[in-house]
C-alpha cells in the first residue's frame, strides 16, 4: 500500500490542496491576535463595601469578616484577601484555574445577600463584585496635566470626554481613572464655633441635606395638561453652601459660613496622580480577553488627535506607557528570526545537495508547514505572542527532515536507472510509513505539555499544541507535495544524482 500514491498520480489536486492551506494560513495570519504572553485568564473577583466615616479597625470587622465568612463556604477558592481602609473595604477572591469565573461570579452574588444582615444597617449600598484578571495590565496609559485648571475640571474633562470615548473602541474592556478628583463642596467645621452655638455636627448635618434635594414632589392635573414639580433646591457649589441656616439661637439664624470654611473641593483629597513633576489624571486602557493588543492601541492613538481639538489650550495630553510598541518590536524581532533561520536551512541543503531543483522541493515544506500552522492557530483561539513564535521558531529544524528523508528515498531510484514517476512511486511506498511514525513519534514529545497544570501548562499549551501542529503539517506536506514535485521536475543524469550519491 502506497500512501502517497494518489498525490503522486493526481498533481492538479496535490496543488490544489496545498494551495488552499496557503490560503487559509495566510488569512489566518492577519487576523491572529497579537500580544506578548498567551492569553490565561485567572479566575479572580473583587468584591468591594464602603461605609463613610468608618475606621479601618470598623470597617474589618464589621464589614470584611462578615462577608470573608460567606465566601469562604464557596467551592473551588483558592485564596482570598482582604483589604480595608478608612471607610472602604476589598476583598480580592482568587479561585482554581478549573473554576469557571461566571460559576465563580454567580457564587459571589449568592453568597452577599447572606452577609447582608450582618453588615451595618447603615450602610449606602450593597457590596458589589466585578470580574477581573490580574494578568491583563492596561495597554496604554494617557496623563492629562493643566497648569491653570483646577484638578476637578481636569478630571471632568478625562472622565466625561477621554474616557467615556476610549470605552467605545472595538477591543477595549474599561478605562481606569488613577488620581480621580471628582468635584465636591467641602465643609471644614470650627470645634469652638460649634461649642460657643451649641450646636452638634449632627444638626450641620441635617440642615446641609435638607437644603440640598433633588427630589419630585407631586404632580398637578389640569384639564388637558398634568405638570410634574420637582424640587430643585440642589446645591452645586460651595458659595450656595454658605448662606445655609444651620439653627437659630437668641432669635437669630446661624449659617453654615458661621461655623467654619466651606471650600470647593474634590471627594477625596488623600489620592494624587503624577506627571514628572505636575498634578495628572491618568488614564490606564485595558482591552478585552482575545483581542489584538498592536490593534486596540493603533485605534486608541487614532483619536487622540481629536481629543486634542475638543480639550482647552491649557490641557496637555501625554502617553506615558504603551505596550503595543513593545511587542511590534519583539515581533519584527521573531519574525526575522523566522526568515534567518529558513535562509539558513535552504543554505544547508543547498550545500548538500549542490541541486537547486533538489534544494526547493525539501525548502518548500517550512514555509508550507509553518502557513498551515496559521490556520490552526486561529481557530485553537490562539495569538502571536513569544511561546507561538519561539514554537515556530523551534519547528524550522523538525518540518524540513521528512521531506529531506523522501527526496534522498526517491533520487536513490533515480539512481537505479527507474523513470521520475517510477521512482517516486517506488520511494514513496517504501519511505511513506517511516515518515508517518517519524512524524507521530516527534509530536507525541511534546503531548505531555498539554497536560502540564497550573499556570505553567496554561502558558506552555500554545507552544506544545503549535509545534506539534507544525511537524504534522510538515509529514502530510512531504507525504503529498513533495513526492509530486519528485515525480515532475527531478531528471535523470543530472547533478543532482550526482551529488547526493557521490558518483
Amino acid at each position: 500500500m502506497n500512501i502517497c500514491e494518489p498525490f503522486v498520480k493526481r498533481p492538479v489536486m496535490t496543488t490544489l490542496l496545498i494551495g488552499r492551506i496557503i490560503l487559509l494560513g495566510a488569512m489566518a495570519y492577519k487576523l491572529l491576535p497579537v500580544r506578548d504572553l498567551p492569553n490565561v485568564d485567572f479566575p479572580t473577583i473583587q468584591v468591594q463595601a464602603s461605609l463613610p466615616g468608618a475606621s479601618p479597625e470598623t470597617m474589618a470587622s464589621s464589614v470584611a469578616t462578615p462577608l470573608e465568612r460567606q465566601f469562604s463556604t464557596i467551592s473551588g477558592l483558592d485564596s482570598m484577601t482582604s483589604t480595608s481602609s478608612l471607610g472602604n473595604t476589598l476583598i480580592t477572591l482568587q479561585f482554581s484555574l478549573e473554576k469557571d469565573l461566571d460559576a465563580a461570579a454567580q457564587d459571589v452574588q449568592g453568597a452577599i445577600p447572606y452577609a447582608l444582615r450582618q453588615l451595618p444597617p447603615d450602610m449606602p449600598f450593597s457590596p458589589s463584585y466585578r470580574k477581573v484578571n490580574p494578568a491583563d495590565q492596561p495597554i496604554m496609559y494617557v496623563a492629562l496635566t493643566s497648569p491653570t485648571l483646577p484638578l476637578y475640571l481636569l478630571d471632568d474633562y478625562g472622565e466625561t470626554i477621554i474616557a467615556q470615548r476610549i470605552s467605545m473602541v472595538s477591543g477595549v474592556a474599561q478605562v481606569l481613572v488613577y488620581g480621580a478628583q471628582k468635584y465636591a463642596a467641602r465643609v471644614q467645621l470650627d470645634p469652638k464655633a460649634l461649642a460657643s452655638k451649641g450646636i452638634g455636627i449632627d444638626e450641620v448635618a441635617k440642615a446641609i441635606s435638607k437644603a440640598n434635594v433633588n427630589l419630585p414632589t407631586g404632580t398637578l392635573y389640569g384639564p388637558q395638561r398634568a405638570f410634574s414639580v420637582q424640587a430643585t433646591g440642589q446645591l452645586f457649589q460651595a458659595s450656595a453652601y454658605r448662606p445655609i441656616i444651620v439653627a437659630y439661637r437668641a432669635g437669630k439664624p446661624v449659617r453654615l459660613e458661621e461655623l467654619g470654611r466651606v471650600l470647593d473641593s474634590v471627594e477625596n483629597n488623600k489620592i494624587a496622580a503624577w506627571f514628572v513633576n505636575q498634578r495628572a489624571m491618568i488614564l490606564a486602557v485595558q482591552r478585552q480577553a482575545g483581542t489584538n493588543t498592536v490593534r486596540v492601541a493603533k485605534a486608541i492613538k487614532e483619536l487622540l488627535p481629536t481629543f486634542e481639538t475638543q480639550l482647552p489650550a491649557s490641557v496637555s495630553m501625554h502617553v506615558l506607557y504603551d505596550r503595543s510598541e513593545s511587542i511590534e518590536e519583539w515581533v519584527r524581532d521573531v519574525q526575522l528570526t523566522l526568515i534567518l533561520a529558513l535562509g539558513l536551512v535552504v543554505i544547508v541543503i543547498f550545500l548538500f545537495l549542490r541541486n537547486l531543483s533538489a534544494t526547493i522541493i525539501p525548502s518548500l515544506a517550512m514555509p508550507l508547514s509553518i502557513t498551515g500552522t496559521f490556520a490552526v492557530m486561529y481557530l485553537a483561539r490562539f495569538s502571536m505572542d513569544t511561546l507561538s513564535l519561539m514554537a515556530l521558531t523551534l519547528s524550522l529544524g523538525f518540518v524540513v527532515d521528512d521531506a529531506i528523508v523522501m527526496l534522498e528515498n526517491v533520487v536513490r531510484h533515480m539512481g537505479m536507472g527507474q523513470r521520475p514517476m517510477e521512482a517516486a512511486l517506488d520511494g514513496s511506498r517504501e519511505i511513506g510509513f517511516t515518515i508517518v511514525s517519524m512524524t507521530l513519534s516527534l509530536a507525541a514529545v511534546f503531548t505531555p505539555v498539554l497536560f502540564m497544570g497550573g499556570i505553567v501548562g496554561r502558558l506552555f499549551n500554545e507552544f506544545a499544541v503549535t509545534i506539534a501542529v507544525a511537524v504534522l503539517i510538515s509529514g502530510f506536506v512531504s507525504l503529498s507535495l513533495s513526492p509530486m514535485l519528485c515525480s515532475r521536475f527531478l531528471r535523470h543524469g543530472g547533478s543532482s544524482e550526482q551529488n547526493l550519491h557521490g558518483n
